[in-house]
């Protein structure tokens, strides 16, 4: 069965590609999800406008991302936290504590756009990737001292 996605689907395709998949699949997870419709001409022609309509807010998002990401560039966020022996940390940096620090610095971005592959745990100056957009990110630094 032929139908036509109306999300981004990982093995399947992206939105508006026109696949070809078994009717089960088709029948009981894309229809019924909404992720897909039948592959019939009017549904090529509304997914067609659906899908310029969805570029020209993915476009506005990306410039809007970039913008950001110029006034982010120079950017360094500062934890104070009590530490041990060794200089490692009782407790840690965490993307919510990024966040946090970024709101009050007057930055919206949620939490899951903070990559951060473990939370920081010891002293000194890190780096830190901000995915402000699928193709848009940044770098902040973001300095641990100790607490005196």
């Amino acid at each position: 069965m032929e139908v036509i996605l109306r999300e981004d689907i990982g093995t399947l395709g992206t939105r508006g590609a026109v696949v070809k998949v078994a009717d089960g699949y088709a029948r009981n997870y894309l229809l019924p999800k909404r992720l897909a419709v039948a592959a019939t001409e009017s549904n090529k022609k509304i997914v067609a406008q659906e899908r310029e309509g969805h570029l020209r807010r993915e476009a506005k998002l990306q410039t809007e991302s970039e913008e950001l990401a110029k006034l982010m560039a120079n950017l360094t966020l500062t934890f104070h936290h009590r530490v041990g022996e060794n200089d490692h940390l009782f407790g840690s940096v965490t993307a919510k504590d990024i966040a946090e620090a970024l709101e009050a610095k007057g930055y919206h971005l949620e939490r899951r756009k903070i990559q951060l592959d473990e939370p920081i745990r010891t002293l000194g100056e890190h780096e830190v990737t901000l995915r402000l957009h699928r193709e848009v990110s940044t770098q902040i630094k973001v300095l641990v001292e100790a607490e005196k």
